[in-house]
C-alpha cells in the first residue's frame, strides 16, 4: 500500500503512513514511560503481526495494540495521572464519572484529531490512541472458565452499555432485556465492576495454566493462551526501535490469527477503522459540534 493511500472517509487527504508515524509517537513514549516505572507489556495483534512479518507496521494498519499482565494494567492508571505528561496523553479508562466508549485502556494524544464513524455521536477524547489490552489468569476448571467468561459477558453489556449483536440472536435479545430492567447509570456501574473483579480473580501464580484477554471480541475471549507464551519479552524490530513481543509470539499470532506470515487476499488489506475525520496537526476539541457531536 502506497504513502498517498487516505484514511477512512475523510476530505482533508491524511496520508496513512502519516497516521502510522504519529502511532508509532505514541507507542515511544509509552514504552520510555513503562520501561521508567517497570511496568511490563507486549506488541500485540496487528502490530505483532507487523514486527515479525514486516519489521515494522502492516502496510495497511492504522493502529498499535498492546497487552499488558493485569498487575500491571492495574497500575498504570496512578502511574500514569502522577508523572506522564498529562497535558498531552490523556489516560483514557471508562470509570464511575466517564464512559470513554471501549473497555479497554488507551493513551490517547490530545493535540490530534482521528473521529472513527461509529463515535462520532459520543463527547468523548478522540485523538489517536494506543489501545491497552489487559492480560487476565484463567482457572484450570473448565466450569470456573465458563463462569469466568460469563463475567467477562456481563461486563462487556453494562460497560459499554449496549447489547452485543455479533454473539447470537439469544445473546441480544437477552442484554436487550437487562439493560431495559437495569437502566440507570449507577446500577450499571456497580454491575460492570462486579464483573470485573469477579472474571479477574484469577491470579497467575505457579499454578497457573492459562491466560486470557477478556476485554476485546468474543471470538478472542474464548481463547487459552498456555502461560508460558507471556512468561517473558523477546525483542523485535519494529519500525526501526526494538518493541517487546511475548516470548512465544508464533504460538500466541497462530492461535489467535492462524498462518499470521500468509498475506490475506488484497481486498482485505485496507485500514480497519473508518474514520469522518482526521487531523494529526489539531487538537478534536476544535471540531466539537462540526465532525463529532453534531446533534447538540
Amino acid at each position: 500500500m502506497s504513502d498517498d493511500i487516505t484514511v477512512g472517509q475523510i476530505d482533508n487527504n491524511v496520508k496513512l503512513r502519516d497516521l502510522q508515524l504519529k502511532c508509532l509517537e505514541i507507542l515511544l513514549y509509552f514504552k520510555d514511560f513503562c520501561e521508567k516505572h517497570n511496568l511490563r507489556f507486549f506488541l500485540c495483534g496487528g502490530a505483532c503481526i507487523g514486527a515479525i512479518r514486516h519489521k515494522g507496521f502492516i502496510p495497511w494498519d492504522d493502529d498499535i495494540d498492546v497487552f499488558m499482565p493485569r498487575e500491571d494494567y492495574e497500575k498504570l492508571g496512578d502511574l500514569w495521572n502522577k508523572y506522564a505528561d498529562t497535558e498531552r496523553y490523556e489516560y483514557c479508562r471508562t470509570n464511575k464519572d466517564k464512559s470513554y466508549e471501549t473497555m479497554l485502556t488507551q493513551i490517547a494524544d490530545n493535540n490530534t484529531t482521528f473521529i472513527k464513524s461509529n463515535l462520532a455521536q459520543y463527547d468523548i477524547n478522540h485523538g489517536v490512541k494506543l489501545e491497552i489490552i489487559p492480560l487476565d489468569g484463567a482457572p484450570n476448571s473448565k466450569i470456573k472458565r465458563k463462569i469466568q467468561i460469563m463475567w467477562a459477558l456481563v461486563f462487556c453489556l453494562f460497560n459499554r452499555q449496549w447489547a452485543p449483536k455479533n454473539k447470537g440472536k439469544v445473546a441480544e435479545i437477552i442484554g436487550r432485556i437487562l439493560l431495559l430492567i437495569f437502566r440507570g447509570p449507577k446500577i450499571r456501574y456497580k454491575l460492570w465492576r462486579f464483573a470485573e473483579k469477579q472474571m479477574t480473580k484469577y491470579p497467575v501464580d505457579e499454578n497457573t495454566k492459562y491466560m486470557t484477554e477478556l476485554c476485546v471480541n468474543f471470538k478472542y475471549v474464548k481463547n487459552l493462551y498456555p502461560k508460558e507464551i507471556f512468561e517473558r519479552a523477546v525483542y523485535k524490530e519494529f519500525e526501526g526501535h526494538l518493541m517487546p513481543v511475548p516470548v512465544g509470539y508464533d504460538k500466541y499470532l497462530r492461535m489467535a490469527f492462524g498462518d499470521y506470515m500468509q498475506l490475506p487476499p488484497e481486498d482485505d488489506r485496507i485500514p480497519k477503522h473508518e474514520a469522518v475525520f482526521v487531523d494529526l496537526n489539531n487538537s478534536y476539541k476544535k471540531y466539537k459540534g462540526i465532525y463529532y457531536c453534531t446533534d447538540s
